[in-house]
């Protein structure tokens, strides 16, 4: 007796219901993500953001299922994204989020026969530019503004700690009054980005602000910054610190966040640090994104040459 053959369009209508579509295996990639450790502002603020705009424009073009994906699916994004805008850092952002999603894809489902399209296109040309810190002038104009009360002592504090722990805005805002050994100036960062701990250090005028501001801040338990209500800092809520304190010294733009961590680089590194200090310091799995930071400028560039002139420094 002969098996009856299940008819083509009903194979495929099965596979439809039962294979996941693209967007249940973007949210198991989350958790997965959320899982090893990855920090919920980062899987907030990039990881979902973006795959979810990739999913939408997809399913706009009737892909929902993920090894519909092509090659050419994925050139014509970048283009797109390109279009909408996007700078080439950004579009390179997208691209290196899509790359992390398509490659857990393949090492997850391991689906027979399958390529991953993302290995036929090359990441987007980013031109090199300097990354540029703030400027230490910027930052004793933002620390002239700071009052004497309560409010102007932890703001001071805080922007202090920015630049003399290179700490991002997110292991800043983490910081616990019991991450701090008060006398040496020690600060432990018990998750960093990528779920790594790190150590990193106040000096001597640093300590003197946070001491001030935990007297008035008290010794209960929890954020070691807290906002006027008792509780911790978000990253706009930290961003809203240095944009008020810009506004009050009279600084258009304000500094970026960010701008603290990488001034924190180039001025160790100008100090004599050696660059393998530096990236334990910053948290950095290698030195590539180190040489951004500590791009030196054109000044840096015309004292060394000075000190080191092979015609200067010769009898000729």
């Amino acid at each position: 007796m002969n098996t009856p053959q299940i008819p083509q369009i009903v194979q495929q209508l099965f596979s439809a219901v039962t294979t996941p579509t693209l967007r249940r295996w973007v949210d198991g990639f989350l958790v997965a993500k959320r899982a090893k450790g990855l920090g919920k502002g980062t899987l907030a603020r990039i990881y979902g953001p973006r795959l979810a705009h990739f999913v939408h424009y997809c399913e706009a073009r009737n892909v929902t299922h993920l090894e519909a994906i092509d090659a050419g699916l994925i050139r014509e994004y970048l283009l797109h994204l390109e279009e909408a805008g996007h700078n080439a850092g950004g579009v390179h952002g997208y691209y290196r989020v899509l790359k992390t999603f398509l490659r857990w894809y393949e090492a997850e489902a391991e689906p027979d026969g399958w390529r991953n399209p993302i290995r036929k296109v090359p990441p987007p040309k980013v031109p090199e530019e300097i990354l540029e810190p703030v400027e230490l002038d910027t930052v004793a104009r933002l620390i002239a503004a700071c009052d004497a009360g309560r409010e102007g002592t932890r703001d001071r504090a805080i922007l202090l700690t920015l630049l003399d722990t290179g700490a991002r805005a997110s292991e800043l805002t983490g910081f616990d009054v019991d991450n701090l050994d008060a006398v040496t100036g020690a600060l432990t960062i018990r998750k960093g980005k990528g779920g790594k701990g790190r150590v990193v250090f106040l000096g001597q005028k640093a300590r003197k602000a946070v001491r001030a501001w935990l007297r008035e801040r008290g010794d209960a338990p929890g954020a070691l910054f807290c906002t006027d209500a008792g509780g911790r800092f978000t990253y706009f809520g930290l961003r809203a610190v240095v944009m008020r304190r810009a506004r009050n010294a009279g600084i258009t733009p304000a500094p970026p966040l960010h701008s603290f961590r990488r001034a924190f680089a180039i001025n160790m590194l100008r100090a004599g640090t050696d660059l393998l200090t530096l990236q334990r310091l910053l948290g950095h799995a290698d030195l590539s994104v180190l040489k951004r930071y500590a791009k030196q400028n054109t000044d840096d560039l015309r004292t060394a040459h000075a000190l080191a002139s092979p015609v200067d420094n010769a009898n000729l």
